[in-house]
């Protein structure tokens, strides 16, 4: 059977109508754990738990798998055998080879569910995953659970705070968007800390910047609007709020690189007659276009000479933090300086 999508997993799973074998995977991890949790629970059945739903980690063998799923339901049509995460990149020929024979001959009486709440796969380089997810079409269905739109992710967020008996409107869940990432896990937590300040009634922009904790990358993108504004003071104030939060300095100049390089793409692509969002058909940006209008903004700010020069010094911190040369907050705190003054040497307008 082919890939099937999540409104058809729904409907097999309310209507108990069940293939043998079901390989849950993608990147949206929470939708994906809420899912199997759904799946193996109806599949399962309410009666004789025990016997009837059999659950095994990353760490279970092949041959435990397969005693588990060849053994009968106990009084019952059916039973479920879980699997999570299991490491098909890092089976052995003879695990794998088993792995193939177990999947091409699942009973009737047998739901077989794998799903990777953690593990994350790389689809065009892995032989191992692409075999195995054809393998999974054949003997039964695989769900890919990809990412959110943001567009989704505000509905879905509006949507969750008004069942909490809270207001939120798009714009500022656009806020807690931008502020969290975004991961489903993050974003509803966040909005459980929002529900439980507020109890009841409107989420306000002032509540949203008081309670939601921002991310890396929401961080740092404030510290790219402060070197492109050419502020020192708000500048070194985010520099030095992420090393009390112990970020790793290499960490920050990559998210810190990646706005500048947005930016260059975005003029380049506008210098050359073409669209604003034209760098994501070349680059990935999927279900992250938002980087490319934020960078467009911001970039209007600079000359094509000032991204060049402050691509060069980027570059330059980079080598000097992997090579270990210096105190590596030093090196950050030049990086910044010598980025401020590029910006202001040339600034537009």
């Amino acid at each position: 059977m082919p890939e099937i999508t999540e409104a058809e997993l729904k409907k097999q799973i309310e209507k108990s109508n069940f293939s043998r074998l079901y390989f849950l995977h993608g990147q949206e991890k929470y939708l994906l754990a809420l899912y199997a949790k759904k799946l193996i629970a109806k599949a399962g059945g309410t009666a004789f738990p025990d016997f009837n739903l059999q659950r095994f980690g990353d760490t279970a063998s092949i041959d435990e798998i397969a005693s588990a799923v060849e053994a009968l339901p106990f009084m019952a049509d059916r039973k479920c055998v879980a699997v999570s995460d299991l490491n098909v990149e890092g089976l052995r020929a003879q695990e794998s080879a088993k792995l193939e024979e177990l999947v091409k001959s699942i009973p009737d009486s047998t739901v077989l569910v794998f799903y990777l709440p953690s593990v994350e796969i790389d689809y065009k380089a892995n032989k191992k995953w692409k075999k195995f997810i054809a393998l999974a079409n054949e003997a039964g269905v695989t769900v890919h659970i990809g990412k959110r739109s943001t567009s989704e992710l505000e509905k879905a967020l509006c949507s969750a705070a008004a069942k909490r008996g809270c207001e939120l409107s798009r714009q500022n869940a656009g806020r807690i968007i931008r502020s969290c990432g975004n991961s489903m896990q993050t974003l509803f937590n966040e909005l459980d800390k929002l529900c439980a300040y507020v109890q009841e009634g409107e989420i306000t922009t002032q509540t949203i910047d008081r309670i939601v904790v921002k991310n890396l990358e929401a961080r740092v993108y404030d510290l790219s609007k402060a070197i492109v504004s050419a502020d020192y003071d708000r500048a070194y104030k985010v520099l030095d709020l992420l090393f009390q939060q112990n970020e790793e300095p290499v960490s920050v100049l990559a998210v810190l690189s990646s706005a500048y390089v947005d930016m260059y793409r975005v003029r380049m692509s506008v210098q050359g007659g073409f669209g604003v969002t034209e760098p994501a058909k070349h680059f990935d940006y999927a279900r992250k276009e938002f980087r490319l209008t934020n960078a467009e903004r911001d970039a209007a700010r600079l000359t094509t000479s000032i991204l060049r020069q402050s691509l060069q010094a980027l570059l330059n911190a980079d080598t000097a933090l992997k090579s270990a040369r210096g105190d590596r907050r030093i090196v950050m705190e030049k990086l910044i300086a010598e980025l401020l003054l590029i910006a202001e040497k040339e600034r537009v307008g």
